[in-house]
């Protein structure tokens, strides 16, 4: 099955679709070794993973479907991307998803934001007008050679005009085509229950911790009525802090000894990365290689 076809099979079914932001293309190994059945990287992540800096639009289309390639080529799990504004007009829309889809993702979303846009969690946040943002999900659809190629359609505009005007938004982006839809940062459940119950379709909620909306378990959050859940962040905040630590400590003693019970060790990471398969694939191509050879200087 295809991972266009795998992850929207996935959205559609009873259960709710839990799917982790990863950090890395490690970080995407270890999902897949955790048994998830697709995972997630949004800009927040990719911008700290590759610049060190906050999410505010400074990775180009280039750099994140080069980061996506790498993820996808890293896992055989369904990718599901961001997208952010879209990279500029309906045109640059366009080309996103022609990238995006080359990079070997499963499906992309668009959101309504003023360019630059900021996390769906931070303050002053702006949005386009509803038109503007809806030809870009139209574009997105019309863009993807494969019909499957999910296109999720985001709006931030709760935080800017009110929950009203965001199922608004949603609903008529579900009109446009749209193959799930994500209102980002309702800020409590009640908010959630009005999303899940009044936009017709399926609905992805955001489980940023710390963050403005209320982080529930995926099992609530499917008797809400969500489809799909990510976890976006979390990766990140953990790799920030075990590093912030792991740093301090050695900086302080001079030795890595009071971490090593939270070192991987040199044959586990080793493993976690492939190499005993690699120098698998690597003796039997020499092993058939070698044999050709010799079965040539018989003849």
């Amino acid at each position: 099955m295809r991972h266009t076809t795998r992850l929207k099979t996935l959205i559609a079914a009873p259960d709710i679709l839990v799917m982790p932001g990863v950090h890395d293309a490690l970080g995407a190994k270890l999902a897949q070794a955790a048994g998830f059945e697709a995972i997630t990287q949004g800009g927040y992540s990719a911008t700290a993973t590759l610049l060190g800096a906050p999410d505010s639009s400074q990775l180009s289309l280039t750099e994140m479907a080069a980061m996506y390639a790498r993820l996808a080529e890293a896992t055989t799990l369904p990718i599901l991307a961001d997208a952010d504004t879209g990279f500029g007009n309906v045109t640059n829309v366009a080309r996103a998803v022609r990238l995006y889809e080359k990079a070997g993702v499963a499906g992309l979303f668009i959101e309504d934001q003023v360019f630059p846009k900021r996390c769906g969690h931070m303050a002053g946040k702006a949005v386009v007008p509803t038109a503007e943002w809806i030809a870009k999900i139209r574009s997105a659809l019309d863009a993807r050679v494969d019909p499957d190629f999910v296109v999720m359609a985001r709006t931030d505009a709760l935080a800017v005009h009110g929950l009203d005007e965001a199922i608004a938004r949603a609903r008529i982006a579900r009109d446009a085509g749209a193959d799930i839809l994500f209102v980002e940062a309702p800020t409590d459940i009640a908010q959630m229950r009005r999303i899940c119950r009044e936009i017709p379709g399926p609905c992805l909620a955001n489980n940023v911790e710390t963050g403005r909306s209320p982080v529930l378990p995926a099992a609530e959050l499917q008797a809400i009525g969500y489809a799909a859940v990510v976890f976006p962040v979390a990766a990140t905040y953990a790799v920030a802090r075990a590093l912030r630590d792991l740093y301090a400590t050695l900086r302080r003693t001079g030795t890595t000894a009071q971490a090593s019970a939270t070192l991987a060790s040199f044959d586990e990471f080793n493993e976690l990365v492939g190499l005993s398969a690699q120098r698998r694939r690597e003796a039997s191509l020499q092993d058939q290689a070698e044999r050709l050879v010799a079965g040539r200087a018989t003849r």
